[in-house]
């Protein structure tokens, strides 16, 4: 296991035994999921950067942030919780009125990130450019129905 994910399940199991002991469980379980987003963006910005030519293509490091972009990906929706959908949250309401939708886009979500973290190990930048297009595809629909700007 990487630096980077053990300090992501560190810092998420932290949130977690802070959720069970804190008075107000949803405002934790935002911060839990907000905090898993945050890595996972931290991964995928120098994916991107990559892909776009805006820095070199580093078959070792892309392939890391796509391990770690795999590891990551589970774990955001356990802190979408009932009741945590009022306080400091882009979600809209429609993650908890539409939640049979927004799973099945998490779960295409996480299913694609596994093919990119596959396809990064072999290192070839063609498959891997294409791979990573469908997984950003991913995460925007979910943006695009469920996050406020």
């Amino acid at each position: 296991m990487n630096k980077l994910t053990i300090a992501a399940v560190a810092v998420l199991s932290m949130s977690l035994a802070h959720t069970a002991t804190a008075r107000d469980a949803n405002e934790d379980a935002i911060k839990a999921r907000q905090a898993a987003f945050t890595l996972i963006a931290a991964n995928t910005g120098p994916m991107g950067a990559m892909m776009k030519g805006e820095m070199p293509f580093d078959k070792k490091a892309f392939a890391q942030h796509a391990s770690n972009v795999e590891v990551l990906s589970g774990m955001p929706w356990s802190f979408f919780i009932p009741g945590s959908q009022k306080g400091d949250t882009k979600a809209k309401p429609d993650v908890w009125n539409k939640a049979e939708d927004y799973r099945a886009k998490a779960e295409k979500f996480q299913e694609q990130a596994g093919k990119l973290a596959m396809v990064a190990k072999n290192g070839d930048e063609s498959a891997i450019k294409k791979q990573f297009g469908a997984t950003v595809k991913t995460c925007k629909s979910c943006h695009d129905d469920y996050k406020s700007k």
